[in-house]
């Protein structure tokens, strides 16, 4: 399974993949924006995707509309992975159809909880 993360703080990215490779996944993609997110999507595909909310230039919001509306990446599992917890944005990301939503700080069983069940719900907006 390839997931691919997308954080702009450099430390939170090595957080979840060392929390991802705790939890077995191996092939991990990162990026540091919004943009390097969707052109390694187009690129190179993911399987799930875990990404902040609040990021320079495109926000975590953006990339999930944006992978939403594009036919090849509209199912792909996402997980927002934010500070973000008002309510008003929990709701703006549930009707852009994110997965779930795990607010920070978190613990490696929290990310695992998440992951199993977006996975197995196998849909999106879950």
């Amino acid at each position: 399974m390839k997931v691919l993360v997308v954080d702009d703080s450099l430390v939170m990215r090595r957080i979840i993949i060392n929390h991802l490779r705790s939890l077995g996944y191996t092939h991990i993609l990162e990026a540091d924006s919004g943009e390097k997110a969707l052109t390694i999507l187009a690129q190179d595909g993911a399987d799930l995707i875990l990404s902040d909310w609040c990021m320079r230039g495109m926000h975590g919001i953006e990339v999930l509309r944006s992978v939403r509306n594009n036919e090849r990446t509209r199912n792909t599992p996402f997980i927002m992975v934010t500070a973000e917890a008002q309510p008003h944005l929990i709701l703006e990301a549930i009707r852009a159809q994110v997965s779930d939503y795990v607010v920070k700080p978190f613990t490696r069983e929290n990310l695992r909880e998440s992951i199993d069940k977006v996975l197995a719900l196998g849909q999106v907006g879950g």
